[in-house]
């Protein structure tokens, strides 16, 4: 199945399909000329496919060369970025070579922004091999790299000339990386998707109905995904809505130390933190904070945080993007299935931070 990411300036395909890595030379060879290439990915994704996607590109005829770097969100940095540089440079890559990003979300953002500043930009393809990468974070051209003081914070809007998603990847991820993933699916549904939202009211939550149902998750997430990109690539509108859960979920993961809380655990803990007290404020429908703390439980999120500390948060908080001087840009979900942006102080913001009663 393809979804076209209609961009005026840079239109692509996401192609979803069962067993497609298998045929990544094939895909590769529709987009691109023969030539360079780099796949980027981690120490862990490349035991697994690093040397099957090698040889199907080799034999579509490209050249081809593996950089891989120690797996975690930690490694997500500038220093990694440098050593990729040196590699890309050491290969002789070209403008007119390419980057196959080949992993999870730490790979797909680090690889793209490699690609968008080595020689002034590159271009490259994603190939996402976890469920938040699939789902979320290898589609948009959102790039980016951590640094000590917020995650991402240093990045570019770089879109990729294609994505292969191949969702039978999903069987080797480990069970906690696998779930995570469904932090950014459940956020789909509640902001976009009731049909979504139904679909995973009616599954069970196991490791097994997640794997089962993994085409029609990523195919509808996806289709959300695509609607914002489309509609707002710069990230100053309705794509906002994609941060729901998000500012308190990347103040979470920075202040844990990156990569001791993973991203959709944050994200789930975001949206349950932010509902909680939007509800309380009247901002949000009665009822919605219990709906989300159970969906996300069914699928083994967690939803509380034990090393909540406001102050920390709050310092994290105010190094957001989605800060606009002294107000920051909150979503919020008046009715399930729909979004809002809710400007507040950043002042106003320690009310989001602190810890009330279970609604």
């Amino acid at each position: 199945m393809k979804i076209k990411i209609d961009l005026p300036h840079h239109p692509y395909d996401i192609q979803i399909e069962k067993g497609c890595l298998s045929q990544a030379g094939k895909w590769l060879r529709e987009l691109w000329q023969p030539q360079k290439v780099v796949i980027i990915t981690d120490n862990h994704v490349a035991s697994l496919y690093a040397e099957k996607v090698k040889l199907s590109l080799e034999d579509a005829g490209f050249q081809v060369a593996v950089f891989d770097f120690l797996e975690g969100e930690e490694r997500k940095n500038l220093t990694t970025v440098q050593k990729a540089y040196e590699f890309l440079v050491k290969q002789d890559l070209t403008r007119s070579d390419g980057i196959v990003a080949l992993g999870g979300g730490v790979v797909g953002d680090l690889a793209g922004f490699v690609a968008s500043t080595y020689m002034r930009g590159i271009h490259f393809v994603q190939i996402p091999t976890s469920l938040t990468a699939q789902v979320d974070s290898s589609i948009g051209g959102k790039t980016g790299v951590n640094t000590p003081f917020a995650k991402n914070m240093v990045g570019t809007f770089d879109q990729p000339d294609g994505v292969l998603i191949d969702p039978t990847v999903l069987e080797t991820l480990g069970k906690r990386e696998l779930i995570e993933g469904m932090g950014e699916v459940i956020k789909y549904g509640l902001i976009e998707d009731p049909e979504l939202w139904n679909l995973l009211s009616d599954m069970d939550g196991s490791v097994e109905s997640i794997l089962e149902h993994s085409e029609s998750l990523i195919e509808h997430s996806c289709r959300v995904k695509r609607k914002m990109v489309v509609e707002d690539e710069l990230d100053n509108g309705i794509r906002l809505f994609l941060n729901f859960g998000h500012t308190i979920g990347h103040a979470i993961e920075a202040t844990a130390g990156y990569g001791r809380v993973m991203h959709g655990e944050a994200v789930a803990m975001g949206m349950v933190q932010v509902s909680k007290v939007a509800e309380q404020k009247g901002l949000m429908p009665v009822g919605i904070t219990l709906s989300i703390r159970e969906m996300c439980q069914k699928f083994g999120l967690p939803v509380d945080y034990e090393n909540w500390d406001v102050d920390k948060l709050y310092q994290a908080l105010t190094h957001d993007k989605k800060a606009r001087g002294n107000t920051m840009k909150l979503v919020l979900v008046p009715e399930l299935g729909s979004a809002t942006i809710h400007p507040v102080s950043l002042e106003e913001m320690k009310d989001y931070l602190v810890k009330k009663e279970n609604v």
